[in-house]
């Protein structure tokens, strides 16, 4: 007990049922999203049975879905990229599960090792790939689920054809070493 305050609980906490906060049965915050992706991430036998790699096109598998979202498994083996892209109406939260990725966005290049997780908004425009030597698996959360992913034509100088409003939301783990 701190005697430095005037606040004191008296009794069992857990008694008072109305100061506490139900169970949520599905994610409905960015950072109960965050959450599922990195439960996910950590119980490897839930998805790398699931993992497949195909030589000729990214491989993805639908791991789950749940009321507005679902949660893809993808597999990158060296060199296979996304192209340049948006996820339309879609937040999403992408999380490396293996491996190594690069993000390029029109603000630049970003490594994304094992581990590292990017949160995003509706129409925030990159273009992901693997371009090390190695494959890559990765986990994504769409919410709401993912209805379409225009690609994006890049004009001559190398720019989007179209402007780029949306901004990524970042999380602790998206610093990136220099």
């Amino acid at each position: 007990m701190n005697s430095d305050s005037d606040l004191q609980i008296a009794g069992d906490i857990l008694q008072v049922q109305h100061l506490l906060q139900p169970a949520r049965e599905h994610p409905a915050t960015v950072g109960d999203f965050v959450g599922l992706a990195r439960s996910i991430a950590a119980d490897r036998a839930q998805w790398a049975p699931h993992v497949e790699y195909d030589a000729t096109s990214r491989w993805y598998h639908r791991l789950r879905t749940g009321p507005g979202y679902e949660v893809w498994l993808l597999s990158w083996v060296p060199g296979q990229g996304s192209g340049l892209h948006d996820h339309g109406p879609s937040s999403g939260v992408l999380t490396v599960l293996e491996g190594a990725l690069t993000e390029r966005t029109e603000r630049g290049v970003r490594k994304l090792d094992g581990g590292a997780t990017r949160v995003f908004a509706p129409g925030y425009v990159h273009e992901v790939v693997n371009d090390s030597l190695e494959p890559a698996v990765s986990l994504h959360v769409y919410y709401p689920g993912l209805t379409e992913m225009p690609m994006l034509p890049r004009t001559s100088s190398g720019e989007t054809s179209r402007p780029v409003t949306a901004q990524c939301v970042p999380t602790p783990e998206d610093v990136v070493p220099a």
